[in-house]
């Protein structure tokens, strides 16, 4: 089969389409022909050499794949051979081939695309897990998300939306915002001309946000205490600013908020596998209605995955940005 390696970490150039070895399958895996690969900032940052696949993965990077199946485990009930799937991967989902324990994998509904299907499987469990099934966010709350446009951004838009909580967001442009408006978001904030916690405070006749979504980590870590209401949730999912978190613990003790900080990856097979099975109950519904739809801004070729990373690094794009092979 074919793979995008990292022979040595750099720039996107370091992405180099291969010939690998199959990859073998157990009992309850299932061998996915892959239609699509997601691309994610944890797959840049594999490439960059500070974001390795843990141990049992393939080395090369992509994290959520759809496709069909190929092949069953002699143990594996869930899907059959032909099937539609798209799965959650620890690593190697940039290849023509991906295999996968099936709890790891969600059927894709006739309605939807199978590339498209690319973009949903971390995007909906990061944001699921996280507002739901960590922060309890309910109906009637207000939900701030950072980085609205982006894949996480515009799957938790449309998650809290069908929820019933009022959702707020910041991002770099107008021609974003009016992206996350048509999802949504009813509180929208340029980052770049407004200020976040004074926005949302004033938007919201100073209660705050009682959960925030935060992919900017510690350059945000103070302005988000400040935009908390009493009793906030703060779930901090990626740091792309790059830097330290600082905020008077005070502060945050006022609000008797909390401060949590959580990644996907890294979790136990069980917890994700509890996590496909929650999105499987709770979302797939919406899916298969229409309700939540993925939102992709651009396929490139597996040829052209250096591009897809530059545009990834870029924040040029709005939704998710998948490979086909």
């Amino acid at each position: 089969m074919r793979a995008i390696i990292v022979k040595s970490p750099g720039g996107p150039e370091a992405l180099t389409l291969s010939a690998v070895a199959d990859l073998p399958a157990g009992p309850r895996d299932i061998r996915i022909q892959v239609a699509a690969a997601g691309v994610n900032r944890a797959d840049v940052a594999q490439r960059l050499g500070s974001y390795p696949s843990p141990a049992g993965a393939p080395d090369w990077p992509g994290l959520e794949v759809s496709g069909v199946v190929t092949e069953v485990g002699a143990e594996a009930t869930r899907f059959a051979v032909g099937d539609r799937v798209c799965a959650l991967l620890a690593g190697g989902g940039y290849a023509t081939e991906a295999v996968v324990h099936e709890d790891l994998a969600l059927p894709v509904p006739d309605s939807v695309d199978l590339v498209d299907a690319a973009g949903l499987p971390e995007a909906l469990a990061t944001v699921f897990s996280n507002l739901f099934l960590s922060a309890s966010l309910t109906a009637g709350e207000t939900l701030l998300v950072h980085g609205g446009a982006s894949g996480i951004g515009t799957t938790a838009i449309q998650l809290g939306r069908l929820a019933g909580a009022r959702v707020a967001v910041t991002a770099g442009s107008a021609a974003k915002l009016a992206v996350c408006r048509s999802l949504g978001a009813e509180i929208l904030i340029d980052y770049r001309e407004q200020d976040f916690p004074a926005e949302l405070k004033a938007a919201t006749d100073g209660h705050g946000a009682d959960v925030i979504l935060d992919i900017i980590g510690g350059s945000y870590a103070a302005r988000n205490v400040d935009a908390l209401a009493v009793g906030g949730r703060i779930m901090v999912i990626a740091n792309q600013s790059g830097e330290n978190a600082g905020f008077d613990p005070f502060h945050l003790m006022q609000k008797r908020g909390r401060y949590w900080g959580t990644t996907l990856r890294a979790r136990p097979f069980e917890e994700k596998a509890a996590i496909m099975r929650g999105l499987l109950t709770d979302v797939w519904p919406w899916l298969e209605s229409g309700a939540f739809r993925p939102v992709i801004d651009s396929r490139f070729s597996f040829a052209e995955a250096a591009d897809a990373h530059r545009r990834m690094e870029a924040s040029a794009h709005v939704g998710k940005i998948v490979l086909v092979p």
